[in-house]
């Protein structure tokens, strides 16, 4: 059996991603598995420059208040999301699986990674605009930690990000 492509995502995926993952499955991938993390460490200073500068001034001030989720709904939406991309993949022609992980994302994809031997990741991320300009976001920490490709999809465009 081939090494699976891993996908890392903070959302659920969609038919934009599944048309992005269906063109690297020519090259007779065996299975894909995903990962979603179950919640996400606030950045608050971040999270609401980034929201600046999307001129989203309502979600910025809103941020600055607003503790998110709490574990369990956390959880829940992790799971959520979960289900919907599996349900979004299924039909490729090739086994999916997916589970939600616990702690830092990008440690948890590497270990993934370790433990299957995969040859390849996908990460699949909201933009976040200061992350993405100064390289901090998950794709580009997998990349530098991983040693091998990383593709990273913007959620619902169909834009590849630079990694």
């Amino acid at each position: 059996m081939s090494a699976p492509i891993l996908i890392l995502t903070e959302v659920a995926l969609g038919p934009s991603e599944r048309k992005a993952v269906e063109g690297l499955l020519e090259n007779g991938v065996a299975r894909l598995e995903i990962l979603v993390p179950a919640g996400r460490k606030r950045r608050l200073v971040v999270d609401f420059l980034d929201h600046l500068s999307m001129l989203e001034f309502g979600k910025a001030v809103g941020g600055l208040t607003d503790k998110g989720p709490g574990p369990e709904s956390a959880r829940a939406l992790a799971q959520t999301a979960l289900s919907t991309s599996l349900a979004a993949l299924e039909g490729l022609g090739t086994d999916v699986s997916g589970s939600i992980i616990e702690g830092d994302p990008v440690q948890a994809l590497a270990d993934r990674v370790s433990a299957t031997a995969a040859e390849q990741a996908v990460v699949v991320t909201l933009p976040h605009a200061i992350e993405d300009t100064f390289h901090t976001d998950w794709a580009n920490q997998a990349q530098r930690r991983l040693g091998i490709p990383v593709l990273h999809l913007y959620a619902g465009t169909g834009f590849i990000g630079d990694s």
